[in-house]
């Protein structure tokens, strides 16, 4: 499933491509054709993301909300000379009426078109966007701090943050030196807040360069060593190197100690993390 990044960089897109223009709506697979009737014609106002839901304001009130799910793919092409018949299960197409632009949605688990009050009841359900430039982190800092499950799942939670999938989840603990499995009300403010600031900065930079980049500048020559020896391994998989830390690198030698690191599976995903340098918590009461 995408993360954040990928969502806000897709909104950017889109209302870069058909923003403060006409648009034409329909539905080639049939499946939103009552809905893209209603709202054929209209000027798109702005598109935008809040986590791992995409919205698309039209003139008169009419939202669509999307969410791509695991398989979904929302394709934008510009500057085209002809608008391309549809291929597959085109659940919505929008063109610009100018010609310019068009985008074929496929796949989605969402595609519904909303009044504003349900796009701000599918807003009030999600926790704070580390891309938003308006979040809060408190609301999550009062959910954390006050729970006994694992802070590896409760980052994954979208009802107490938004946008954080398995990729960031696992390199946040990791750059904060957490365990995944230790309990969110062990957790100090001051951690959260290190985490959640950092979390921004990384994120941007996924929206900015359209990838998600955790290797601090001084550790990138020893990912990519790692990379190199893990290459053809990795191609026989099937697989692209990765410069993460630990995600998916299950087997591997981490690249700050050299311990193997380790996965486990969590509410139906793998947790990636490295045994010495993120060990198990112990609190006082019971070290």
């Amino acid at each position: 499933m995408p993360e954040g990044h990928t969502l806000h960089r897709l909104a950017r897109d889109l209302d870069d491509a058909f923003g403060r223009s006409v648009v034409r709506v329909g539905s080639p697979q049939g499946r939103f054709a009552e809905q893209a009737a209603r709202i054929d014609g209209r000027v798109l106002e702005e598109a935008e993301a809040w986590g791992k839901h995409l919205f698309l304001d039209l003139e008169g009130e009419q939202v669509v909300h999307v969410h791509l799910g695991l398989y979904g793919k929302f394709a934008v092409h510009t500057g085209v000379e002809e608008v391309l018949d549809p291929v597959g299960q085109v659940r919505m197409r929008l063109v610009r009426a100018d010609g310019r632009a068009y985008a074929d949605l496929r796949g989605a688990t969402a595609c519904e078109l909303l009044t504003p009050e349900g796009r701000a009841a599918v807003v009030a359900r999600q926790g704070p966007d580390p891309i938003r430039p308006d979040a809060d982190p408190t609301p999550a800092w009062e959910r954390i701090h006050r729970s006994r499950a694992p802070i590896g799942g409760l980052l994954m939670d979208q009802t107490v943050l938004a946008g954080v999938g398995n990729v960031y989840r696992a390199e946040i603990l990791f750059r904060h030196r957490m365990h995944p499995l230790r309990p969110g009300r062990t957790l100090r403010s001051g951690q959260w807040q290190a985490m959640w600031d950092d979390l921004v900065e990384l994120m941007a930079t996924g929206v900015r360069v359209g990838r998600i980049e955790t290797v601090r500048p001084e550790d990138q020559a020893a990912a990519k060593a790692r990379a190199r020896a893990t290459r053809a391994s990795d191609a026989g998989r099937g697989r692209r190197p990765s410069y993460n830390y630990v995600y998916r690198h299950h087997g591997e030698p981490c690249i700050i100690c050299g311990s193997t690191i380790r996965t486990e599976e969590l509410q139906g995903r793998n947790l990636f993390w490295c045994p010495r340098c993120q060990p198990v918590f112990r609190s006082r009461a019971t070290a």
